[in-house]
């Protein structure tokens, strides 16, 4: 399977952000801001480049980066060539992970469900209009960035994206249709309004959502929703598989039960 790098989908413009707020830390706003400029790129930043990113000039940019420096937060690369994420980010990331109270459920589960299936099984929740991944295990073939807790996939055509919109009103499908920006990451990869409604009802019927190669080409996934105790949904467990082992009938026949099973026991709490 060929894995197809894109920016994070569907993250809060800074624009929506009330900064007029007598709360509101323009400080803060500013590191956050750098620390985002990473999103998008396969490379280490230039100071230049973390000032366009996170649009900024240059001189606060660096006072920025200076300080996040000095706390372990930004790192120059190990060849020297710009900065780079710090590893103090992981602890962040280990808080988040192990003070969710449905990562925490999921995690046994998921281990369950991956015995079972012996492909991949991911639990992703959602964040506006993207799927961000917060577990991954993984099957014998994979490639790096379809490994990585914290990648992001837009609702709009992903398995679990289509599971989440089957719990919701058509007229909340119809509002993340519209603010999505739809555009092809595969060449089958759905981006017209009625069809992605049509995949949606799809969905509602089967009790689960299927897709094939929407966002990594020879990849099969389906997904079921994870829902709060009043029904709405929260993100969605994912088994994917390779379209040169298993045709779509055979996998949803084998998978859809088990992934369906998973989600429920979530459901319970």
């Amino acid at each position: 399977m060929r894995y197809v790098q894109r920016a994070e989908y569907g993250v809060r413009p800074a624009t929506s952000v009330d900064e007029s707020d007598p709360l509101f830390v323009q400080a803060i706003a500013r590191a956050m801001r750098v620390l985002s400029a990473f999103h998008d790129t396969g490379k280490p930043l230039t100071l230049n480049e973390i000032a366009a990113g996170s649009g900024m000039d240059k001189s606060a940019a660096q006072r920025v980066v200076h300080t996040l420096r000095q706390l372990g937060y930004v790192q120059r690369d190990a060849d020297d060539r710009g900065y780079v994420p710090g590893i103090r980010i992981l602890d962040h990331t280990r808080d988040y992970l192990r003070l969710n109270p449905l990562v925490s459920r999921a995690s046994p589960v998921l281990l369950e469900l991956r015995r079972n299936v012996r492909e991949r099984v991911d639990l992703s929740l959602r964040d506006g209009l993207r799927l961000v991944y917060a577990a991954r295990l993984q099957s014998k073939r994979e490639t790096f960035f379809a490994t990585l807790v914290g990648q992001s996939v837009p609702i709009y055509c992903t398995s679990g994206g289509r599971a989440v919109m089957a719990h919701m009103s058509d007229a909340e499908v119809d509002d993340v249709i519209a603010r999505s920006d739809r555009r092809k990451i595969t060449p089958r990869t759905i981006t017209d309004p009625d069809a992605i409604r049509a995949k949606v009802r799809e969905a509602r019927q089967n009790g689960y959502a299927l897709a094939l190669e929407e966002v990594l080409q020879g990849e099969i996934a389906i997904a079921t929703a994870i829902l709060s105790p009043g029904g709405t949904p929260l993100g969605a467990i994912h088994i994917a598989g390779s379209l040169s082992e298993w045709d779509a009938e055979t996998f949803c026949r084998r998978f859809a039960p088990l992934a369906t099973e998973a989600a429920g026991a979530l459901n319970r709490f």
